[in-house]
């Protein structure tokens, strides 16, 4: 992978005295010894704080430019373009020399080495309580989790990476799809099992046991393990530390009681990422606008519509951006941070796994529950497939511009070149999945071949 052998010498101590430093550490990266970082809650804790904070800040789950809300945003149907320095994302001609690709590529690695250095420096520490070494280790597998979900459904066929041993690393193989989730499952059924039923944190910044399961009914979903899905989500809906909210200018804040996990600002007073990299004051965006054409596929009356997205105009002209986060700049104290999962998507999940199995009245319900919080009337599909199409826009207004929800939907559902060839002009099946890195192809033949199309 591409700069693995000075990123698996170094990326823990790099991570440890990187931009947010959550701990110093005087040894050299060469030299690092497992045993003093891990020796201890403090340091331990540290090194997996410093774990999400790379996540916040770069990556898959990064809310700016290089995240998967941004560029997926556009490789959908969700944004528009509107800077005028070219973008490979906005038109789908993403190349193997993309720098998008080589960026969420190797920062996700890179976070996954920092996980796997969480999972080995505690395995070798004799002096962590059981609870303790309990908790970090389901903190991290659950990270290595979501990381390789992600990466399977960009790029298909992926190394699932578990060590840092640079000598096996620098070789590993692609492994089927089929593969990769096994192993996602795996890691997040032990997850499930180690983790508490409470927040270590009254933040909800950290996953507890119930992230873990939220993750496993996406998963699941994903793999079209319906009644798995189902149950998955159920004990979450079931939590008593989540309740419905039916106020959507609350979902988005800080203290919603329907955020299952969020990254908290890097300083306080900040806000999300998502907000200041969406939000734009006048017009023409400088960036990147919701697409009109996606603003009015909105039901009328759809609430949704009114407190989740913001028109700006200059008189002549209108343009749109998304508004679930509603602070762009410093607020002296943070309103908001970023969610990643949240109870209407359990409901979502359960209902399409329901309405898979034949349970329509319980698949509505689940759908009504939603749409009636948007201000909307109950659901007038009554088949399995009017509602299971149903759900699909239901997805598609509620999830818009949250880490590539549309896009991943719109593929898994075999629906992507239907859509996305009435709006991306050139588009390709093969554009279903991205390019590997020609870097990292270079670097490790393992990797090859590239993907079709590329």
């Amino acid at each position: 992978m591409k700069k693995l052998k000075i990123i698996l010498y170094s990326a823990i101590f790099l991570s440890l005295i990187g931009c947010d430093s959550f701990v110093e550490v005087d040894s050299p990266a060469s030299q690092l010894p497992g045993n003093i970082v891990y020796s201890d809650v403090n340091t331990v804790n540290a090194a997996m704080a410093d774990v999400y904070a790379k996540l916040r800040d770069s990556g898959i789950l990064n809310g700016q430019g290089l995240g998967l809300s941004y560029t997926l945003g556009l490789y959908a149907d969700e944004l528009t373009y509107y800077a005028t320095t070219p973008n490979s994302e906005f038109n789908n001609t993403m190349l193997g020399t993309s720098p998008t690709s080589a960026s969420i590529w190797t920062n996700s690695y890179r976070q996954v080495y920092g996980a796997n250095a969480v999972l080995e420096g505690i395995g070798n520490s004799a002096s962590l309580p059981s609870e303790v070494r309990n908790q970090f280790r389901g903190e991290a597998l659950f990270v290595r989790a979501i990381i390789h979900f992600y990466l399977v459904n960009l790029y298909g066929n992926i190394p699932y990476v578990t060590t840092t041993d640079y000598t096996v690393n620098r070789m590993v193989s692609r492994m089927s799809v089929e593969s990769v989730y096994e192993n996602i499952i795996s890691d997040l059924d032990e997850a499930a099992i180690l983790l508490p039923e409470a927040y270590i944190t009254d933040e909800r910044v950290r996953p507890n046991k119930a992230a873990a399961h939220a993750l496993l009914a996406r998963v699941y979903l994903y793999h079209g393990n319906w009644q798995q899905a189902a149950n998955e989500a159920s004990i979450v809906i079931d939590n008593p530390e989540y309740s419905w909210d039916t106020n959507l200018d609350n979902i988005f804040l800080r203290e919603s009681s329907t955020t299952i996990w969020q990254f908290k600002p890097k300083l306080e007073g900040l806000n999300t990422n998502e907000g200041s990299i969406f939000i734009f004051l006048t017009g023409p965006p400088p960036s990147v606008g919701l697409s009109p054409s996606f603003v009015q596929s909105f039901e009328n009356g759809d609430n949704r519509r009114t407190h989740w997205i913001k028109e700006v105009t200059n008189g002549a002209n209108i343009w749109y951006h998304t508004y679930k986060y509603k602070q762009r700049s410093n607020t002296g104290t943070s309103q908001e941070y970023s969610i990643v999962l949240r109870l209407a998507e359990q409901y979502l999940i359960r209902a399409e796994a329901r309405a898979m199995q034949g349970e329509i009245p319980g698949a509505k319900d689940d759908l009504n529950r939603i749409r009636n919080r948007a201000g909307l009337a109950d659901t007038q599909a009554t088949t399995q497939v009017e509602i299971i199409s149903a759900l699909l826009e239901e997805r598609k207004h509620e999830l818009f511009t949250e880490f590539g929800h549309r896009f991943f939907d719109l593929k898994r559902t075999g629906h992507l070149d239907d859509v996305l060839s009435l709006t991306k002009p050139g588009w390709d099946h093969n554009d279903m999945l991205w390019p590997l890195p020609d870097g990292e192809l270079l670097l490790n033949p393992n990797l090859q071949p590239q993907n079709p199309g590329y």
